[in-house]
């Protein structure tokens, strides 16, 4: 599944064209190289920092000094990920060769093992037919983990030797997700299901590891997550497919604060969500979240990312999202969540009469959606027409009177004209049985990423967020599913370094549910 660039018709060029085409590809590779010099450079003075900064913190203790611990912990967990991403590039071959020759430390000795024996498909010498004999065999080791355990699986192959022609006779070395990687599927899985679901940091996860006897250092950690997020990408852009083939979209958006390269300060990024979810009215076309990283919220971002939409969105009143509705192409619906989160924070500060009655109001429409969750979308639409329309009308009608008795320049009187400025989009899913009432499906795919922000205090960089939106996605896409995210990424990462491109929608959640299903009933 590696991405190479085609290279043109050699036999065609001429030794001038051919000389520019060898310089220019070693000025490549050299350009490569001395990036990744620069950033070992940097994970090696980040690492003196932290144990220095360590060393301070014997006697008394400052909050602050933590904190600075934990923001170049952070960072130096991305520069490791980064690096491992940009080693797994072809043209970083060579440098991904020396990186292998490191010496590795032996897997605990006191961690159970599990042998499987791989045998070579022939049975008899594939040369002259004759009968194999042993020879000796090649035992290479995996870590791996399996709900609250570690063991480690020793993958032994047999050597034959023909007893007649000494042909020698080995089965290949089964794949593994990270090619010369010692961390098995089910160990990736956790990572990253702990990093980005569970919102442990990975020198957390380190401390984790070692109380069962299994020193991981970070920077290993790191690795694969970086090798991990480039297999995966493949999987990630069919996500985004079957989102943006929907007739209707939930969409919102978070602020991320992101490390500024260079000055040590943060900046603000963002991850944007897109949520395809018709089961409120029947539909079983199967749930996917896709999020996406920008390093601020210009418009141009969503207006890239729906290039390709064309329907219903779902969103908040952010003007970013102006340009896409222009040309006719998308069309808005509104939030009423919105509309009611204004009026509950009214009644939560001043107990308002005006805020409980708009709450009140509001409330009567949330029980109709609540009756109707289910049914087909003719069916919503006229029950919608029949009962929610007239409380609309009724709703606007009293915001229209009570404006006339506020002060123009009170919180109440900017709800009820948030409200009434988005009128029609508010009204829009009376008039389509597709639509929802607000845009909480979005809302709810970003709480992960809302209380990993409070653990994490920033990504360490603008590469470290795109990596997080990948993950989030496939995480919360499994959630949708039904699926327990940690089984579904160690069935992924199990198969997809074999898997044909070509074919990479099979590894959907969805088209893996009901395996997982079954396996999950066998295990029990």
């Amino acid at each position: 599944m590696s991405e190479r660039a085609a290279l043109p018709d050699l036999d065609t060029l001429n030794p001038e064209a051919l000389k520019s085409l060898i310089v220019a590809q070693h000025e490549q590779l050299l350009s490569k190289e001395e990036q990744l010099a620069s950033r070992d450079e940097e994970i090696e003075r980040l690492k003196l920092l932290i144990a220095k900064l360590r060393r301070m913190q014997f006697g008394r203790k400052s909050e602050k000094l933590d904190w600075q611990i934990e923001q170049l912990e952070l960072k130096l967990d991305e520069l490791q990920a980064s690096r491992a991403q940009q080693l797994a590039a072809p043209m970083a071959a060579s440098v991904v060769n020396r990186a292998a020759k490191r010496g590795r430390q032996p897997l605990p000795a006191h961690l159970p093992r599990e042998t499987h024996r791989v045998l070579p498909q022939q049975e008899a010498c594939p040369d002259c037919g004759g009968a194999l004999k042993p020879l000796g065999e090649d035992v290479s080791e995996m870590l791996e983990y399996v709900p609250e355990h570690f063991k480690v699986i020793q993958q032994v192959r047999p050597k034959l030797a023909c007893a007649c022609c000494d042909k020698i006779v080995q089965a290949a070395a089964p794949s593994r997700p990270i090619e010369r990687g010692m961390a098995g599927p089910g160990l990736l899985a956790h990572v990253l299901v702990s990093k980005y679901a569970d919102h442990l940091p990975l020198y957390r996860q380190a401390e984790i590891y070692a109380r069962d006897g299994v020193e991981l250092d970070r920077s290993t950690m790191a690795e694969w997550i970086g090798g991990c997020s480039r297999l995966l990408q493949p999987l990630v852009e069919a996500l985004r497919r079957h989102v943006m083939s929907a007739a209707k979209l939930h969409a919102d958006d978070t602020p991320v604060p992101v490390l500024a390269p260079g000055n040590g300060k943060t900046k603000t990024g963002r991850l944007w969500t897109y949520v395809r979810d018709d089961r409120p009215w029947g539909d079983r076309t199967p749930p996917a979240v896709w999020f996406a990283y920008t390093p601020d919220r210009k418009g141009e971002h969503p207006k890239a990312h729906l290039s390709e939409f064309t329907g219903t969105l779902q969103a908040d009143a952010y003007a970013g999202y102006d340009a896409i509705y222009e040309d006719g192409r998308v069309k808005e619906a509104a939030c009423m969540a919105h509309v009611r989160r204004s009026f509950y924070d009214l009644y939560e500060a001043h107990k308002s009469a005006v805020a409980k009655e708009a709450l009140e109001r509001i409330a009567a429409l949330y029980a109709i959606e609540e009756e109707i969750r289910g049914r087909s979308a003719e069916e919503r639409r006229e029950i919608r027409a029949a009962r929610s329309r007239p409380l609309l009308e009724s709703l606007k009608e009293w915001f229209d009177e009570t404006l006339g008795k506020l002060s123009t320049k009170s919180d109440t009187t900017k709800a009820i004209r948030y409200a009434l400025k988005r009128w029609d989009e508010l009204l829009r899913f009376c008039d389509d049985g597709h639509l929802e009432i607000d845009n909480n499906a979005a809302e709810r795919s970003l709480r992960a990423v809302v209380l990993g922000r409070k653990n994490y205090l920033f990504a360490g960089s603008d590469a470290g967020g795109a990596r997080a939106a990948a993950i989030y996605g496939l995480i919360g896409t499994a959630k949708l599913n039904g699926l327990n995210p940690e089984e579904y990424l160690r069935e992924v990462l199990s198969r997809i370094a074999d898997h044909p491109i070509n074919r990479i929608e099979e590894l959907l959640p969805w088209n893996l549910a009901a395996e997982l299903t079954d396996s999950s009933r066998r295990a029990a």
